[in-house]
């Protein structure tokens, strides 16, 4: 199929000017006919991950946002503090589409066998700019989706799939048997549930209220803390102590809550220590930041002895360090479990000219549970 050279598409643009300011819109960009190992995916849904907010909003205090424009063009603007420019020197005044995955059907298709073979098929893609009505990708980009799955259904096959998949690998591949998740009542954090009940493996699930407490163990989760609750240190411990575990991943990123999983690591293992050291325990203690629901600085005691080691996790750093052929083991997985282990759910889908609307923008921007949305870049 040939695509129309003078064809546009409408696309959401995140700028940061130089002024200080971050302007969102819709722009409307031309569409590229496929090279020969490439495919056109017309995108029908695309989620609404908190890696997107990072790159949509920037720096930006959306409680000084406005919104100017039309309905169907709105424009929204909002300050950027000065402090935080110095960081921001690569993308000033360069409009960067937004959107990291995605799902739709392959209009165009280049001359390729293995783009041709997916014509007129339902894929998920990753590769940004998915809050587009039309992304040109490679083919080897793209996942086929099984019969009958909806663009919805596939929309978030890779972000918090792999993510999920991912900390398991790493916990197998760094020797560990158990692992602690924060956040844990998410969207992420319940297929990371559902992977470790199939496999076998041993979670321990951190929430912060009693209704996230409830939903876990309502679908079968053995350990859940309440970090809001008083007795959270005590309960953390003995739940470390069942699971064994050794290898957190800690989605808030800041605040006291990393040093104090390896406060309760170190007082497990030391429940069955055989002999005493003035150095703590031997076994490596590790915590993995992978994001920042909570901006404030990362906050720590010491008093989980000299084993131990905080830093950063990022996905696609991983699945660099994995390579080809185990990232693609993974990504057949989530094909096969996608309405199962992998299935996500959506608490209302939008069209791109309301993913800027500035009250839609204050329910999605306060990333809560239950609140994930999707946008259907076709709509409208």
């Amino acid at each position: 199929m040939s695509i129309d050279s003078d064809r546009t598409a409408l696309q959401i643009r995140s700028l940061v000017k130089r002024s200080g300011e971050l302007e969102l819109s819709l722009a409307s960009v031309a569409v590229p006919e496929p090279a020969p190992n490439e495919v056109l995916v017309r995108i029908e849904a695309a989620p609404i991950n908190p890696s997107d907010l990072g790159l949509l909003f920037s720096a930006a205090d959306m409680s000084t946002a406005n919104a100017s424009g039309t309905a169907d063009r709105p424009c929204v603007t909002a300050r950027i503090p000065q402090a935080a420019m110095k960081g921001l020197a690569a993308r000033l005044d360069v409009p960067m589409p937004v959107g990291n995955e995605g799902a739709g059907v392959v209009v165009a298709a280049g001359s390729s066998a293995m783009a041709q073979a997916l014509t007129g098929k339902t894929v998920a893609v990753l590769g940004g700019a998915m809050y587009s009505q039309y992304r040109t990708i490679a083919a080897e980009q793209c996942l086929l989706l099984p019969e009958g799955a909806t663009p919805a259904d596939g929309a978030s096959s890779f972000v918090n799939p792999l993510t999920a998949l991912g900390m398991v690998e790493t916990m197998r591949r760094e020797g560990h048997t158990a692992l602690v998740h924060t956040a844990a009542a998410s969207n992420l954090g319940q297929m990371l549930h559902r992977i470790c009940l199939g496999d076998g493996v041993g979670l321990v699930n951190i929430v912060r209220k009693p209704e996230q407490e409830a939903l876990l163990r309502s679908m079968g989760a053995a350990h859940v803390c309440n970090a809001g609750s008083p007795g959270f240190m005590q309960d953390l411990t003995e739940a470390l102590v069942a699971t064994g575990a050794t290898i957190a991943f800690d989605a808030t990123g800041g605040g006291k809550l990393a040093g104090q999983i390896l406060g309760c690591m170190e007082a497990a293992l030391n429940r069955t220590a055989k002999e005493y050291s003035r150095y703590g325990s031997t076994t490596l203690k590790q915590v993995y930041l992978y994001g920042g629901l909570d901006p404030s600085p990362t906050e720590f005691v010491r008093n989980f002895g000299m084993a131990w080691s905080m830093g950063g996790w990022l996905l696609f750093a991983f699945l660099q360090k994995i390579g080809p052929a185990a990232v693609q083991a993974l990504k057949q997985r989530v094909a096969a479990e996608l309405k199962t282990t992998f299935a996500s759910r959506y608490s209302r889908t939008v069209s791109m000219a309301e993913a800027l609307r500035l009250d839609t923008i204050a329910v999605y921007n306060k990333r809560a549970t239950g609140e994930k949305f999707l946008i259907d870049p076709s709509r409208g």
